[in-house]
């Protein structure tokens, strides 16, 4: 059989398959989506089966893609498809509160964007254009085979250097954290470890709270921007509204900072930071976990143990809410408990 060239993605509308198990989602994405001069549907799929058969079949560029499907859930097949044809996925999904977890791992497994189905007919207009948008964006992306095995543990595989010069130390604090962190930086050297940090605050408030610490601490400290170096003497707080994870480059760590959906119904989301902690720094990372209501940060700080990390908690008697470190220690994620007053030292200590 001879295949006929294609035309250049620069000179014809990108091509979409919609995998979908609603009838009633397909028939409405095929037509809006396809409503869009800049992209042509060429199919619709109700499960990862048939969907692997049109794939083969209609060569699209770019597929949308549900993650709750009967037959194989959409982050498997994603893990799938990238590992025997990989091609940008865009992840749409009725994604709730507590479905946020599974965005964060169809990133992880290789998607390009994921987004939210629209809750009712007021928002279709708009979620609509933002789909058009990143469907077009996607097609664009080239992406390369993710070599790893499918069907392996969900949480990050470890990919932290057995030892590095610089450690990192990760915090995470809610209701009471502002108060508490303050105690916390204040007590830091200037020739501390760098530290990343996740505090459940608006959007614009972490800014002008890290420029009020970064004044009354011997520490530099200021709102996390992508590509930020984390240096000892130095602390880089998460901005409202926003994720950070770490990454590493060589032996130098960094910070992301996107926006994505809400995990755990927070954003930034302590679990977000602490799982690439634990992802990418290991045993020379320490994790600690103040103040706060909820179970924000207790997974991601039991993934940073599992990786060798040392890992702290607030005690008990010094917090405003004893929540998130109380969820921590229940799930066994927790090395050492101490009050307030005496966490720095602990911390430093254990560098």
């Amino acid at each position: 059989m001879s295949v006929q060239p294609s035309v250049s993605r620069e000179n014809r509308a990108a091509r979409v398959l919609v995998v979908d198990d609603s009838a009633l989602v397909r028939r409405v994405l095929t037509a809006e989506l396809g409503r869009d001069p800049g992209l042509t549907v060429v199919g619709s799929a109700p499960d990862p089966y048939v969907a692997r058969d049109m794939i083969l079949s209609h060569q699209p560029d770019v597929l949308t893609l549900d993650i709750e499907m009967p037959r194989m859930d959409g982050i498997t097949f994603l893990r799938k498809l990238m590992r025997h044809h990989p091609l940008p996925v865009v992840v749409v999904s009725s994604l709730t509160p507590q479905g946020g977890e599974l965005a964060m791992e169809a990133l992880d497994a290789g998607a390009v964007e994921v987004m939210c189905k629209p809750s009712s007919a007021f928002s279709i207009e708009e979620a609509t254009e933002e789909l058009c948008f990143k469907v077009k964006a996607a097609a664009t992306v080239r992406v390369k085979a993710i070599h790893k095995p499918v069907g392996g543990p969900s949480h990050p595989i470890a990919r932290s250097m057995t030892k590095t010069t610089h450690k990192v130390v990760a915090i995470g604090a809610s209701t009471g954290g502002t108060q508490a962190l303050q105690r916390v930086l204040t007590k830091m050297p200037p020739n501390s470890p760098g530290i990343v940090i996740v505090q459940h605050m608006p959007e614009h408030f972490t800014r002008s709270f890290a420029e009020r610490l970064n004044n009354i601490c011997a520490i530099t400290v200021k709102e996390a921007e992508t590509g930020d170096i984390v240096s000892p003497g130095k602390a880089l707080i998460a901005p409202g509204n926003f994720h950070m994870t770490l990454r590493r480059s060589g032996a130098q760590y960094l910070v992301d900072v996107r926006s994505g959906p809400l995990v755990g119904r927070h954003r930034p989301s302590v679990n977000v930071l602490f799982k690439s902690v634990a992802k990418y720094a290991g045993k020379n990372a320490v994790g600690a976990l103040l103040t706060g209501m909820g179970n924000d940060g207790a997974e991601g700080l039991r993934l940073m143990k599992e990786q060798g990390a040392e890992t702290i908690a607030e005690d008990e008697t010094t917090c405003v809410v004893y929540g998130m470190p109380r969820e921590a220690v229940k799930l066994g994620a927790v090395n050492h408990v101490a009050p307030l007053d005496k966490i720095t030292d602990k911390i430093l200590a254990l560098v």
